[in-house]
């Protein structure tokens, strides 16, 4: 095969309508390897598998499919939208689609990292988190890609609109909201930790 021909087939692979799926179902499969290399388990030490666990303090939280911080990895999804649009302008959607998970399951395998797991039981009011199920980080991702969508339909400014909705119902709820997760991973304050603890 000549250089030329050679080229034009990488080039056609490369254009592919289906490679970023393709490229997304083995980003998932490494992405559950690797988390479960670092210990975590399939589904929750309990053996069920509940679709909702509402009590961010329960045992059960971050082992299922949907809890109150799913709502932050939807925002992750808002924000990675126009984070790689402008990176990526030339990339089609399915690659920037793409491109978010990869970056979302990336934050899932630092997020059930050792050191991340210590420094939110340390530091955060999250004492006894001991780190996600893999249901739970491939529903993080779900989370994100659909954030992603969203995002792509709704345009910036309602965008926006949702991602700061999200903030206030995760606060007026929860005590908990991604911007404050940031802020109590990054430079903890105690008096933070102690109004989301009721203290």
């Amino acid at each position: 095969m000549s250089s030329s021909n050679l080229g034009k087939t990488v080039s056609e692979l490369r254009n592919h309508p289906g490679l970023p799926w393709v490229s997304l179902a083995l980003m998932l499969l490494v992405t559950a390897v690797q988390l479960r290399m670092q210990g975590r388990l399939w589904i929750a030490a309990s053996g069920k598998i509940l679709p909702w666990v509402s009590d961010t303090f329960s045992a059960e939280n971050s082992q299922h499919v949907l809890d109150p911080y799913s709502f932050s990895h939807l925002q992750h999804g808002l924000f990675f939208f126009f984070l790689l649009l402008p990176l990526f302008p030339r990339l089609t959607w399915s690659w920037r689609f793409f491109l978010s998970a990869t970056l979302e399951a990336g934050w899932e395998v630092l997020e059930n990292s050792a050191f991340i797991i210590e420094r939110y039981r340390n530091e955060t009011a999250a004492f006894g988190y001991t780190g996600d199920s893999i249901l739970n980080s491939m529903s993080d991702v779900a989370c994100c890609s659909a954030g992603f969508a969203l995002a792509y339909l709704l345009g910036a400014k309602r965008t926006l609109v949702l991602f700061f909705l999200i903030e206030a119902a995760m606060i007026a709820s929860i005590k908990d909201s991604l911007l404050l997760n940031v802020i109590m991973l990054i430079h903890p304050f105690q008096a933070i930790k102690d109004w989301q603890l009721g203290v």
